[in-house]
């Protein structure tokens, strides 16, 4: 199975919270939209500002959502949007969360194979003992920089999953 990681799209939503007008795009790039061309299904780590984002990228494959901290009333309020989603793929167990210290570490009973989550705008992908932890980092908003930024992919397949992170890149349209 293949799934598509996006995280802090802030796509600009009318008329809520004007200081969050600088930190935001208007659009999401076109260039995910050809990464994940094929997903089975895509996860959204939250701070997501405007359910239209996910609706466009459920165009593509059916989408889970984290509750990001800016996301207003309607996106918390969503079917597609809890704030941790935890499922089982091929065997695989993965964590969605837009902050990982919600899962509060030290009172686990069982842990996950994949956390995947947002928040920072930094892209990471790393083994922290048995858990792969991936964050696809910001498509729009890098770093806090109006940028292009990156996304992620995992591939899960027969009980193994692995991971990587896409920088999207500028694309020359010849007419």
């Amino acid at each position: 199975m293949l799934i598509g990681l996006v995280s802090d799209t802030h796509i600009r939503v009318p008329n809520y919270r004007a200081s969050l007008s600088l930190l935001s795009a208007n659009t999401l790039p076109p260039q995910i939209m050809e990464v994940f061309r094929g997903v089975d299904l895509i996860l959204h780590a939250g701070d997501i500002y405007t359910l239209p984002v996910l609706d466009e990228l459920e165009c593509l494959a059916p989408i889970l959502a984290s509750e990001g901290d800016d996301d207003p009333f309607e996106v918390a309020n969503d079917k597609r949007v809890k704030w941790r989603h935890v499922l089982t793929v091929e065997g695989v167990t993965i964590w969605l969360a837009h902050q990982p210290e919600i899962w509060h570490w030290d009172k686990l009973e069982e842990s996950p194979d994949v956390i995947v989550f947002g928040h920072s705008h930094e892209a990471l992908l790393e083994n922290h003992g048995d858990i792969l932890r991936v964050n696809p980092g910001s498509p729009t908003f890098p770093h806090y920089k109006h940028e292009l930024g990156t996304v992620g992919l995992l591939t899960v397949n027969s009980g193994r999953a692995e991971a990587q992170i896409i920088q999207l890149e500028k694309r020359l349209d010849i007419k």
